[in-house]
């Protein structure tokens, strides 16, 4: 249990630096920015508390809000995904997420990709909503949302690949 709280906590903090200190100064033709933070509200434990995981949402939302100085803009949709995670968890994963068994390092690449990608798509659309918060623009929020979603989308199973444990 202690490792499972160690390796969360860590997740956090890295994602956090990662994001504030290299990710955020990357801004292509304006429409690229990835936001490989969200990785944390991906692959959080399916099994713990539902409030916890909501808190830990919006922290992790409020403390790169702090950083970057948007307002909120973060906290309020990794909450949004956060609240969203166990619908799209039974969309994806199906039986396997019914009896709490999932794995992200064993389940089916194709699934895990929707998973990453319904998730990340919602993040992002939200975000830039809320960041142009004009509906006129709403092309300019499209533009954005796709783009950014494509890269942060791919750096995110990059990294999941990267980093997952092989088991035999």
């Amino acid at each position: 249990m202690n490792s499972i709280i160690t390796t969360n906590i860590l997740r956090f903090i890295t994602l956090v630096f990662a994001q504030v200190l290299v990710l955020s100064h990357i801004n292509y033709l304006g429409y690229l920015n990835p936001y490989i933070y969200i990785l944390f509200v991906l692959l959080f434990p399916v099994k713990n508390n539902r409030m916890v995981f909501l808190l830990l949402s919006f922290l992790l939302g409020i403390t790169v809000d702090m950083f970057l100085d948007s307002g909120g803009m973060h906290a309020a949709a990794c909450v949004t995904i956060a609240f969203v995670r166990p619908a799209v968890l039974k969309f994806c994963f199906g039986a396997v997420y019914e009896h709490q068994t999932i794995k992200f390092n064993q389940v089916d690449f194709g699934a895990k990709l929707t998973y990453i990608s319904i998730l990340t798509v919602t993040h992002h659309l939200i975000l830039f909503l809320l960041e142009v918060f004009n509906f006129s623009k709403i092309l300019l929020v499209l533009q954005k949302t796709l783009f950014s979603s494509i890269f942060t989308i791919i750096l995110c199973v990059l990294v999941t690949i990267i980093f997952s444990r092989k088991t035999k």
